[in-house]
């Protein structure tokens, strides 16, 4: 399904708070961002117990109970798994990785909360959590009966409200460092092939891993571990940007002047990771119109031409980089006007390709 309007994880919770309390809700998002997550926050906001059940391994019986004999008639038991005395959450992920006779099961619990005879207690919050079809993910069609009970919202990544939730929740500092430096790192889509991918949950378990070694953890140990939970070009630059915290590198130290571009070869990593922050920077910070600028925007850009060359002579490649639109996105055209004058044969690949 495509909304067309997402929401990010704090207005999402705020979203629940108003509408999940009257009417069912479905949040559809890619895997890995903190749907599961959500719910348990927002159950826990409205001090209630939060059960799951995982739609892609229920059967029919796991949710509608089975049949018993009892005076003569047939009545269908609840499973104990869903029965309690107080209200409460049920979160149905992956509901729409159920087959359609799942999905049918769910029919009157979703708009009625009832199942067979047992009604869920009076409060109760039902919420629904898919992926999409274009994530790669096991899903599959949601009949119109289904659809039409819910009210359905689409959940977004935002690195300011995962910030705002790791630090809270004790996470490794390695990480929310460089998420704060790297906000477009924290979510990539899932790729066609098998490989790791970065999503808030790898990031999570990244950081309970980093966490579990310690202060013994070696640069090897962070190789295998960002092999296995990122996507590979975020975990080269994770790695280079541990290495640089470990060494001190801080790249507003060498835009300032205060700190050097690391430029012994067995720093080359490090280095691409700092060009990469430097990218980031400008990009964020230089003003669109050079006549809009003050002195502090003044003095980076100044600064932002001193350190290119200096970048430029210890990795020309590198250089290129920080001013490529390869990513989409480019620098201020005046900025590339006055990189154009100063160091032409860096820009000779730009302007070959424009």
């Amino acid at each position: 399904m495509n909304l067309g309007v997402a929401l990010t994880q704090n207005k999402l919770k705020e979203f629940l708070l108003n509408v999940g309390t009257v009417r069912p809700v479905f949040i559809w998002g890619a895997p890995g961002i903190g749907k599961s997550s959500l719910v348990e926050q927002f159950a826990a906001e409205l001090g209630m117990e939060c059960v799951s059940l995982l739609g892609s391994q229920l059967a029919p019986e796991d949710v509608i109970g089975v049949p018993q004999i009892v005076d003569g008639c047939s009545k269908f038991f609840p499973p104990a798994m869903i029965v309690r005395e107080k209200p409460y959450v049920l979160f149905l992920d992956e509901l729409n990785a159920c087959s359609q006779e799942i999905q049918k099961a769910f029919y009157s619990l979703i708009t009625d909360l009832r199942v067979g005879e047992y009604r869920l207690p009076k409060g109760s919050v039902v919420i629904g959590a898919g992926n999409r079809a274009q994530d790669a993910a096991i899903v599959k069609p949601m009949s119109s009966a289904l659809l039409n009970r819910m009210v359905h919202v689409e959940l977004s990544v935002s690195s300011e409200d995962w910030l705002e939730w790791a630090y809270s929740n004790d996470i490794h500092p390695f990480v929310t460092d460089y998420i704060t430096q790297r906000p477009d790192h924290l979510w990539s889509k899932p790729p066609k092939t098998e490989e790791a991918f970065s999503t808030p949950r790898s990031w999570h378990m990244l950081s309970d891993a980093l966490r579990e070694y310690g202060e013994r953890i070696s640069d090897a140990d962070i190789e295998v571990l960002t092999a296995g939970t990122l996507t590979p070009a975020h975990a080269v630059q994770f790695r280079a940007f541990v290495k640089q915290l470990r060494r001190k590198y801080a790249i507003t130290a060498i835009i300032d002047g205060k700190e050097r571009w690391p430029g012994k070869p067995e720093e080359r990593d490090i280095l691409y990771f700092l060009a990469q922050s430097f990218r980031a920077h400008l990009l964020k910070n230089l003003p669109k119109e050079k006549e809009f600028s003050g002195s502090k925007e003044k003095e980076l850009i100044f600064a932002a031409k001193t350190r290119l060359k200096e970048l430029a002579a210890i990795s020309f490649e590198i250089a290129q980089m920080v001013v490529a639109n390869d990513d989409g996105e480019s620098l201020p055209g005046y900025f590339m006007v006055e990189v154009v004058r100063d160091l032409p044969r860096l820009v000779q690949k730009e302007q070959k390709n424009g």
